[in-house]
């Protein structure tokens, strides 16, 4: 296993093909950048990131994938920490600062973390039909018992 790549700041991994995605990235990018107190973060589409390197910096074991990050937004840390959906969300929140950074917080405590999972996953399959979707945010769907997403 090879550590080719070294990561200074956060890596946020979205589907740069989903208009919808591409959107709230540049929001995040206009308006949560303006807030930062502790240090930057790089926002990459999947389809254009070394995902094998950012894996292998995350140990390995699979975590960061092309398959996984059409499903769900990843934070992937300079330390290899891999953060997904709802809880990527709260990572890139707490990392803006000012108020957005308690938010993020609120999203990471335990009461919190399942009703944002589920709210990030609703988003997630019905991006499509969210504002600035189109049709080729729609993901793709799952046969069988693999449609717990």
């Amino acid at each position: 296993m090879t550590k080719g790549v070294v990561v200074k700041d956060p890596v946020l991994v979205f589907d740069g093909d989903c208009a919808f995605c591409s959107s709230c990235v540049r929001w995040g990018e206009t308006y949560l950048r303006q807030t930062l107190a502790s240090g930057g973060w790089e926002a990459v589409p999947f389809q254009f990131a070394e995902l094998s390197e950012l894996d292998a910096l995350a140990g390995g074991l699979g975590e960061v994938s092309a398959e996984r990050a059409e499903r769900e937004v990843l934070w992937v840390t300079p330390a290899g920490r891999v953060y997904g959906g709802a809880q990527a969300v709260a990572r890139l929140l707490m990392r803006s600062g000012g108020a957005w950074a308690y938010l993020g917080a609120v999203l990471t405590l335990a009461p919190v973390r399942p009703v944002a999972a589920l709210a990030y996953r609703w988003v997630s399959r019905n991006r499509h039909r969210m504002p600035g979707g189109t049709a080729a945010c729609a993901l793709p769907r799952r046969t069988g018992a693999a449609q717990s997403v």
